[in-house]
């Protein structure tokens, strides 16, 4: 699912904004990470969102988008 998710946000990006992402990581690890430079999308589940807690290495950042 991960993976449908990181690919969908990237092809929605290419088509709209012309923006290309370099992905890393897929499902069966947990976490996949799709890089556009400045911004960057993390797509945990949900047991390595609960092991990483990355909302609390992050809890100054400001939050642009959360889905659940």
């Amino acid at each position: 699912m991960l993976d449908a998710l990181a690919n969908a946000a990237m092809d929605d990006m290419r088509r709209k904004h012309r923006k290309k992402a370099k992905k890393q990581g897929n499902s069966r690890d947990g976490w996949v990470v799709v890089d556009y430079g400045d911004v960057v999308v993390h797509l945990f589940s949900p047991d390595q969102r609960d092991f990483y807690a990355i909302e609390e290495l992050w809890e100054d950042g400001k939050v642009l988008l959360r889905l659940k």
